[in-house]
């Protein structure tokens, strides 16, 4: 009679299992929009060194401890920076500019970055260190901007202010309340 018992119980997980795995099915689609829901990324990376090149040559660098993709947002996927980001942008002339904060935000149908927590924005080729808690970066059109406090050194100046806006170089640039100490050529 123990053996018939147990033949049954075995006979009842199988069947039970097999219904289990044929049961289960997964729509990708379900399984983003249960992501997305729940506010969870539908993918991580870790360590991330990344490198862009365009013939032949590399015109960016990218590295970050972590990042989490949000692209699974239906108004507004996003990549997300959580321990900071240091990104290098390298032109025609091998001239580099670096990018780095504690915090990051890309934004992927605006081309626009959201940078936080001890923003630096440093061109060497020029000389130029620009200083914030937080900037965002329009990357259609090479472009800086916060409304927030900043420090803007030169070779010559540092500017301290309010709001200011840049080319990625930090050539041309535009302060709207400052002070500091400025050289002017008469």
């Amino acid at each position: 009679m123990t053996k018939l018992v147990v033949h049954k119980i075995l006979n009842i997980a199988v069947v039970f299992t097999t219904a289990m795995f044929f049961s289960c099915k997964n729509n990708p689609k379900e399984v983003r929009d249960f992501l997305a829901d729940k506010n969870l990324p539908i993918g991580e990376a870790y360590n991330i060194d990344h490198k862009h090149t365009e013939a032949g040559k590399v015109n960016i660098k990218m590295q970050a401890p972590v990042m989490l993709d949000f692209s699974n947002r239906e108004n507004h996927p996003y990549s997300e920076f959580p321990k900071g980001i240091r990104i290098v942008t390298i032109n025609e002339e091998n001239d580099s500019t670096t990018i780095e904060g504690n915090y990051a935000k890309t934004y992927a149908k605006t081309n626009v970055s959201e940078i936080r927590g001890n923003v630096v924005v440093h061109n060497y080729a020029n000389k130029r260190i620009l200083k914030a808690e937080e900037m965002y970066w329009d990357q259609k059109t090479d472009y800086f901007f916060t409304e927030k406090k900043f420090t803007f050194y030169t070779a010559t100046d540092t500017i301290y202010g309010t709001g200011f806006e840049a080319t990625k170089d930090l050539k041309k640039w535009w302060v709207k309340n400052q002070s500091g100490t400025i050289q002017i050529k008469e």
